[in-house]
């Protein structure tokens, strides 16, 4: 079995951080493991407490993983302070790990602050150079780039915009814009649009998640990286249009979903 590590933080409402890329990896048929940079206290609306993991710790549970579980793919997701990413980076150079995937959180979806100031610097001279892609909705997108993107136009000025300070690709998500949910992954020099249609679910708590932890499981299952996001886009379209409903206890169930031999996915529709 392949194996994953998600590098990031712990949601206690099961809906984003690590909770969600570990039912992810579950879900695609990777083995997934984790090292907790922070605790959490929060929920579908909103982040009310964060208590940080020192970064001596972290490296303690990087180095324990590293050690005896070797994975073939690491997803990094909620890293909020300068400290704990220069930790990350030294471990994942010294360990030599491959296939990163780099989901750059800065604010929750319910608008809540995940990264100091001070974070993003160290972030793109660390875990930057070392990702093989990084995934930015377009409120991250426009702090990298420096300026608005409100077109799909405005995503092709600013892929290219954040790829030439990367060694690895950039995947621009385009969920906020309102038209579409059209992600746009801009890779040596070209570019090429994953489509999908604008699913009307609110129920988008640790979406961005989801993806990159997906994309990570693809990689380590042997896809490029331009199948990987295709896969992991087309099981976050199928995840948002099953409509789970966990406030009312008669939500989908999603035993449609089946990874054949090989760890190609096929997503049937949810039922009830």
């Amino acid at each position: 079995m392949k194996c994953v590590l998600t590098i990031a933080g712990s949601d206690s409402s099961g809906g984003a951080g690590i909770q969600a890329d570990l039912k992810t990896m579950t879900c695609l048929g990777v083995y997934g493991m984790s090292a907790i940079t922070a605790l959490t206290a929060q929920n579908t609306t909103g982040v009310r407490d964060v208590l940080e993991a020192t970064p001596e710790f972290v490296g303690e549970q990087l180095d324990c993983i590293f050690e005896d579980i070797r994975p073939q793919a690491v997803k990094i997701g909620m890293v909020s302070s300068a400290p704990i990413i220069r930790v990350i980076g030294q471990k994942l150079r010294q360990y030599g790990a491959e296939n990163i995937v780099v989901d750059p959180v800065m604010v929750s979806t319910s608008g809540s602050a995940l990264m100091q100031d001070s974070a993003l610097t160290a972030l793109m001279e660390e875990l930057f150079p070392l990702a093989s892609v990084i995934t930015p909705n377009i409120p991250e997108a426009q702090r990298l780039c420096g300026f608005a993107i409100e077109t799909e136009e405005d995503m092709l000025r600013a892929a290219p915009a954040i790829g030439a300070t990367l060694s690895g690709a950039v995947l621009v998500k385009g969920g906020h814009l309102s038209a579409a949910a059209d992600d746009l992954l801009w890779q040596r020099g070209e570019a090429r649009w994953f489509k999908a249609p604008r699913v009307d679910n609110p129920n988008n708590h640790g979406s961005g998640c989801t993806l990159s932890s997906a994309i990570a499981s693809f990689l380590a299952l042997g896809e490029d990286l331009s199948g990987a996001v295709g896969k992991a886009k087309q099981y976050i379209t199928a995840a948002m249009e099953a409509r789970l409903d966990l406030g009312r206890g008669s939500g989908p169930l999603w035993h449609n979903y089946a990874i054949p031999q090989g760890g190609a996915v096929e997503m049937g529709r949810a039922e009830r």
